[in-house]
């Protein structure tokens, strides 16, 4: 039932579609046609343009954002647990949270210049921030009472870490990893969008855009949509196996 109104949506669209033949608006089955022709009419499923432009664009936010989640759960777990120094750091944190994440790609061009390596650090260097506040919300939300019952019985400090405080913020972990991965697509795509980028369904986009080739144009909008929606679906499946065996725990 939750699909119905997705498909009458769809259904209307295809219908004023053909019936206003707006060349600026074609008809969903001609968005779906331009679609598997680009990336999965290929002997192998995906075609050549699939392999020189979807995969490279998923490896780049892969690995951007890994190397958040990283840094993030590493440095939140940390920050949680020191008081004094979350105190000193909040203020610093909040103003670099509030910084627009595009905003720092062309600091990261000056620095890197283009290619993948710039593009995987500035999706780093913009996911990073909900992966960190949550993960840092989430370590000093661990019951006191279980931190000290664990010092009354000797608990070394990486036990209490793997054992109490890591599984106590799992929650709020996941709830900045998909605040994340939404950054990290969007990041992932502006980063493709510069000039002098070589592959990449940014620059699909781009290319089409400047030879007015709608069809493919929301071939590549409808496409991010629907990675989006599979990779978040994907990590609501990890995230609810993790929380149950955390609470049976």
């Amino acid at each position: 039932m939750k699909w119905v109104a997705s498909l009458l949506i769809v259904a209307a669209w295809e219908a004023a579609a053909r019936r206003t033949r707006d060349v600026f608006f074609p008809p969903p089955s001609a968005i779906v046609s331009r679609m598997h022709e680009l990336w999965f009419s290929g002997p192998h499923v995906l075609t050549t343009g699939a392999t020189e432009n979807l995969l490279p664009s998923l490896g780049r936010m892969a690995a951007g954002l890994a190397l958040a989640a990283l840094a993030g759960v590493g440095l939140g777990l940390a920050l949680g647990r020191s008081v004094r120094t979350m105190a000193y750091l909040d203020p610093l944190l909040q103003f670099a949270r509030a910084i627009p994440p595009p905003t720092l790609v062309p600091v990261f061009i000056v620095l890197m210049h283009l290619g993948s390596p710039m593009q995987i650090a500035s999706i780093a260097a913009g996911a990073v921030w909900p992966i960190l506040l949550n993960t840092a919300d989430g370590a000093r939300s661990v019951d006191p009472v279980q931190i000290a019952t664990a010092r009354v019985f000797r608990v070394g400090a990486a036990a209490r870490l793997g054992r109490i405080i890591l599984p106590s913020a799992l929650p709020k972990i996941f709830a900045g990893l998909r605040l994340s991965l939404s950054l990290a697509l969007i990041l992932m795509v502006f980063s493709e969008l510069l000039p002098g980028t070589a592959n990449g369904i940014g620059f699909q986009l781009t290319d089409a855009q400047s030879r007015s080739d709608l069809p493919t144009v929301w071939s590549a909008i409808v496409l991010l949509g629907v990675l989006g929606y599979l990779l978040n679906t994907l990590l609501l499946v990890v995230q609810r196996r993790a929380l149950r065996r955390h609470r049976r725990s």
